[in-house]
């Protein structure tokens, strides 16, 4: 079901504000003509002109008496009929003939047409071509609403296009359904119906282990995991195509089918369960091949990783004989210095030499094969357990290189044609083997050198084994190389705009961040925002207090911390004993009634929910996986549901992107409030990750070295108003930075930033390149000035103060040649077709190959120097970045102190559940921050009644993550009958 609000269909505000009622719904002179021309009697003119400006604004006709009464008053007094009595107007609303005259004449005058049958076949042509592709009735709805307005039809009741919308919705998923049975023999639907059934050596159904996911990625699992990879092919070869279904209609079927038990499936109509079985299992194939391609790439790094620790073992090992060999070339030199002739000098050093010089030679050869951290020899040994898995991988996954490069497809089968031999050495070709795509250190050891070179042709097995697998992982990363039916490592570039659209929209979308969309132009600008910004800070240096050099080293003083303004800490111990005592549950409740959360939260099939109390339940589960007590604990704590109910509700009608809608909904309620006006303007954002604890049985969790632990990150984008935007939850050895613009392009809540602020990872070029084209102002916090590489605009240029700052030059060639390539990425991703981390992803990588990676770098170093000569220049700028992404770090430990069940660990081994408890638990924290402003506001604004001095500067001191008056332990009971007074937003404090 879709509620009214949740779609364009216009209504009139219960409040209306002056300049809404002076803009919208003050008759003109030519209309107030209209209505002396056409009403005879002042009441049949006032109701002309509220039938007339609400037909303007709405788009349909109300009963007069639905109009609230300030538009009334406002359009009756606009044309001197103030002393008319409403129930003199209402009479028109009783009035069946006079009613419909004035509506037609109306029409006549807005020229809109009347819904007659014509509409309604328009109606139902408009919902069944939206719901091809939309599956939200919602978004039918607008779609319908928007061509409607168009075509100058009035609209009809929203119950019309919310009953028609639904029926066209229907219909079309039947049809895909249908084409999808069609595909299907009647031995695969018995094949289905199999997978339903519980064999007799096993507790599970086989549509459980569809669903099966990784866990800890031991060498005994993997096994298991690329078997089940094996099956999920099996079955895929043989089902239908899924490519027509559109993406919105694909990824909702998958929630629904996901949430699915065998038993629940069986009693579907069969048509529909075969088609939502057939979906499951090319999804299931799709995350399986991610996962696989997760597996090998953390399997590789786990090889490198213990073969950097057997090098350090070696050389600790070693030390001894190093310190000896060192010790016989000081001998020698000295005997070499100290002989007077050359025959001498032989003598002497043959003395010296004390050991077998054959043994020392192969110390020394020995010890530079080793040397300058050559690992590689050391991967040998962590290697050999894992080459059968390794090898069935390769055998598994479909690669396909991304550029016209085909030479390592070419050397991934020749390893499989050579997979069982077992010599030493493999014989290739009679030509010299072509390895120029491995590193020089990769090259000397496949091939090998001085007395141990191979004939041309040849290659020392294993590590060309090593080095082919190696190399597949860091093109799989940066992209050079794609996987078949994979959705994290397909071919980003299919998901690119195509240059049709590029050239249709490119003018529009560079006026709008203020870009210049030709490549010449564009590099012009840019390299006058760079020369600018540099003139700029050079002329300024000397008055610099904050920046000085000591030699060629700038250093940056640290800023001198303001003194909290008087009277702040007995206005925050004041909140902190008038501040009502509520439980955690009791805040739940409350902001649920003000928000009525629990309509988000409907049946995943789309059909009206049936359950007795919704408000319950829905309560209920938010306090059990946001606050992590666990369906069994929160049965123990509300006694008037059991641990099934609980969970129920979390599994069949709770997704990832509803529970972001809720979130979305939360933020806007909030910005309503003038409290948090006081600590930012909603123009910034900040964002940080916070380690979660999660057992170890599962693909995402791993060890963190900076956090410590098993677990995953919680990474958050914090708005300066201190409500959290967006949430996501990524593996610990990812790189956080990748992650950082998805929380604003994904953002579509009120508060609306365009400046960015971060954690030190955010320093990436690549990430300021990209963050630039998407008009996103990247500013992090800054750690280790001194390491970073800052670029002159022009190599001839010379400042007077800070010139010793620049080393090197911007190559501005290679940002002209890919302007149109780089701009089409954002297009791409503004209009929705590609996330900001799935480009970020292949970025993080230096590749030969990947040349828009090193045109983002490139871009990237000229945003970023740009910045850093304000964040040089700039004290504010630098205080500005350290509280805002203070701001971040305080929510990750408010988050941390709601989340008080289970530990603290999140109990969830599948992924997307788990995603799920964070996106719970980011909206328990939003609704708690809710219910702090508004319980502030109110006190505040006692405080201030009282006689307390409360001015802007106290009230920016405060933050909203207040928890001395939250209880979150006792008992608790559910109490929807209690009154709850509405939320305060035009409460004044000062």
């Amino acid at each position: 079901m879709s509620s009214l609000h949740e779609t364009a269909y216009p209504r009139l505000k219960a409040v209306v504000s002056d300049q809404e009622l002076a803009e919208i719904y003050t008759p003109s002179t030519q209309e107030r003509s209209f209505a002396r021309k056409h009403g005879r009697t002042p009441a049949a003119r006032g109701a002309l002109l509220i039938l007339l400006k609400t037909v303007q604004r709405l788009g349909y006709f109300v009963h007069l008496k639905a109009v609230p009464q300030s538009i009334t008053t406002h359009i009756l007094a606009c044309d001197d009929l103030s002393h008319l009595a409403l129930s003199q107007l209402r009479v028109y609303d009783r009035n069946g003939g006079a009613r419909q005259r004035m509506l037609e004449t109306v029409r006549q005058q807005v020229g809109i047409k009347a819904f007659t049958v014509e509409g309604k076949a328009i109606v139902r042509e408009l919902a069944r071509e939206a719901a091809t592709t939309k599956q939200d009735l919602a978004d039918i709805i607008n779609v319908v609403i928007e061509e409607l307005v168009r075509q100058r039809f009035e609209l009809p009741g929203f119950s019309t296009l919310q009953r028609t919308a639904r029926q066209a919705r229907s219909t079309v998923n039947t049809g895909y359904f249908r084409t999808l049975n069609v595909g299907l023999t009647a031995h695969q639907k018995n094949e289905f119906d199999q997978l339903l059934q519980v064999p007799d050596d096993s507790p599970h159904t086989s549509w459980h282990k569809l669903k099966q996911e990784p866990k800890k990625p031991t060498n005994t699992e993997v096994k298991k995991y690329l078997q089940h990879l094996e099956w999920l092919q099996g079955w895929c070869q043989q089902l239908p195509a899924v490519d027509h279904i559109p993406a919105a209609k694909y990824h909702h079927f998958i929630l629904e089918a996901r949430a699915l038990g065998a038993a629940n499936i069986k009693a579907m109509q069969s048509t529909k369960r075969y088609a939502l079985m057939v979906l499951l299992v090319h999804a299931q194939l799709r995350r399986a091949m991610d996962d696989a391609v997760d597996i090998f790439v953390r399997k590789m790094r786990n090889i490198k990783t213990k073969a950097e620790a057997n090098l350090n073992q070696y050389h600790l090992d070693h030390m001894k004989r190093m310190d000896r060999l060192v010790a016989q070339l000081r001998d020698v030199l000295t005997a070499v210095q100290e002989a007077p002739t050359d025959s001498e000098r032989g003598a002497r050093v043959a003395a010296a030499i004390q050991s077998d010089p054959d043994e020392l030679l192969a110390e020394c050869e020995e010890h530079m094969a080793y040397a300058g951290n050559n690992f590689i020899p050391f991967m040998l040994q962590p290697y050999r357990p894992l080459r059968p898995l390794l090898f069935n991988w390769l055998e598994l996954l479909d690669l396909a290189a991304t550029s016209h490069d085909q030479s390592l497809i070419e050397a991934i089968a020749t390893l499989k044609k050579h997979r069982h031999s077992r010599k030493e050495c493999l014989v290739l070709s009679s030509q010299p083997v072509d390895v120029s795509w491995l590193p020089e250190r990769w090259r000397r050891l496949v091939l090998g050198t001085g007395p141990s070179q191979l004939p041309p042709g040849m290659v020392y097995r294993k590590y060309f084994e090593l080095g082919v697998l190696t190399q597949v992982k860091r093109e799989l990363i940066s992209g050079d190389l794609a996987v078949a039916n994979s959705d994290q490592y397909s071919d980003y570039r299919d998901q690119l705009v195509d240059w049709s659209v590029y050239d249709a929209q490119i003018a529009d979308y560079s006026a709008m961040i203020d870009i210049e969309s030709d490549p010449a132009a564009f590099v012009v600008q840019a390299h006058s925002r760079l020369s600018e910004t540099a003139d700029r800070i050079d002329r300024g240096f000397p008055e610099n207090e904050y920046a000085v050099f000591h030699g060629e080293d700038l250093v940056i003083r640290k800023h001198r911390r303001r003194a909290p303004p008087d009277g702040l800490a007995e206005i925050d111990k004041q909140l902190s004993q008038n501040m009502p005592e509520k439980n955690i549950l009791d805040i739940l409740v409350e902001a649920e009634k003000w928000l009525g959360l629990h309509k988000r939260f409907g049946p995943l099939s789309g059909f009206e929910g049936k359950l007795d109390d919704p408000r319950t339940r829905f309560v209920s589960t938010l306090f059990c996986y946001g606050c992590n007590l666990g369906p069994t604990q929160t049965a123990r704590s509300i006694t008037t549901l059991n641990r099934r109910q609980v969970s129920w509700l979390n599994l069949r009608h709770v997704t990832e992107e509803r529970l972001e809608q809720a979130i979305v909904q939360v933020i806007n309620a909030y910005n309503r409030y003038r409290l948090p006006r006081h600590w930012g303007t909603g123009q910034r954002a900040a964002a940080d990750g916070t380690k979660w604890n999660l057992y170890e049985q599962n693909l995402l969790s791993e060890y963190h070295i900076r956090y410590g632990g098993y677990g995953g990150v919680g990474y958050y984008h914090v708005s300066d108003k201190y409500i959290a935007l967006f949430s996501h939850f990524i593996p610990c050895g990812v790189y956080e930075a990748i992650y950082i613009l998805d929380g604003l392009i994904k953002n579509d809540s009120d508060i609306q930033p365009d400046t960015l602020h971060g954690d030190t990872q955010a320093q990436s070029a690549p990430v300021f390149g990209l963050a630039y084209l998407l008009g996103i102002n990247l500013m992090p916090r800054i750690r280790n000035l001194k390491q970073l590489v800052f670029y002159k605009s022009d190599k001839r240029q010379r400042y007077e103060h800070i010139n010793a700052l620049f080393s090197e030059t911007i190559n501005w060639k290679l940002i002209e040649t890919h302007v149109p390539d780089m701009l089409r990425v954002a297009l791409s991703i503004k209009a929705g077709k590609i996330a900001p981390s799935t480009v970020l992803r292949r970025l993080g990588t230096a590749s030969l190959k990947n040349k828009l990676y090193f045109a983002f770098r490139e871009l990237g170093r000229v945003v970023r120097t740009t910045f850093l000569l304000d964040y040089i220049g700039s004290v504010e700028l630098r205080r500005t970045i350290h509280a805002e992404t203070n701001k971040t770090e305080e929510f990750n430990q408010f988050v941390k102190w709601l989340f008080f069940g289970g530990e603290g660990v999140i109990a969830e081994n599948i992924r997307h559940e788990q995603r799920k408890v964070i996106k719970y638990n980011h909206l328990v924290a939003n609704l708690v921050i809710l219910h702090n402003v508004e319980s502030m506001t109110l006190t505040l604004k006692d405080l201030k009644e009282r006689g307390h001095h409360i001015d802007h500067d106290i009230l920016k001191g405060l933050a909203p993550y207040r928890t001395d008056h939250i209880n979150r332990f006792g008992d608790y009971t559910l109490d929807f009958d209690r009154q709850v007074s509405p939320m305060s937003y035009n409460a004044k404090i000062i």
